[in-house]
């Protein structure tokens, strides 16, 4: 089945860069799915030069910290998959989809971490800009993870 899953993604990745959809689709999957996770950060680090890529590079980093075994490696994983975040929002604050991808995160991460500062406003900001996002993927995503947060 991994390995079905891995030629479907190398597959749906085009001379163009990331094939943001399979990104999106797999996104929850790559926190149990430690080699899907890795390959999508290999990709989104080829072809972060828009901020959704951005985002989800850095929401991967932070999942991926899941995945590694040294305490020093994962904090300092996280750290590079939060700054990633951070800066995908500073440059499009109004996405709604990146303040999925931050709020799932923050719901998620340790709170000795520090990282849950915005889950309120994120929260409320998708609430409020859900009917802008075209997606039904992301829709879905975002639907989800308000059944289990809610």
């Amino acid at each position: 089945m991994k390995m079905i899953s891995i030629l479907l993604f190398l597959i749906s990745f085009n001379i163009n860069g990331v094939d943001i959809d399979f990104v999106r689709t797999n996104y929850t999957a790559s926190i149990k799915d430690k080699q899907l996770c890795s390959r999508m950060i290999s990709e989104l680090k080829k072809k972060n030069d828009r901020p959704i890529n951005l985002g989800y590079l850095g929401g991967l980093q932070t999942i991926w910290a899941n995945h590694v075994f040294n305490p020093i490696n994962k904090l300092k994983t996280f750290k590079e998959g939060k700054n990633n975040i951070e800066k995908a929002i500073k440059l499009d604050p109004e996405n709604v989809e990146l303040r999925f991808i931050r709020l799932s995160i923050q719901k998620n991460a340790p709170l000795f971490l520090g990282y849950n500062s915005n889950i309120n406003s994120d929260k409320e900001f998708i609430k409020s800009n859900q009917k802008t996002i075209s997606s039904a993927i992301v829709r879905n995503n975002i639907n989800e993870l308000f059944a289990v947060s809610d």
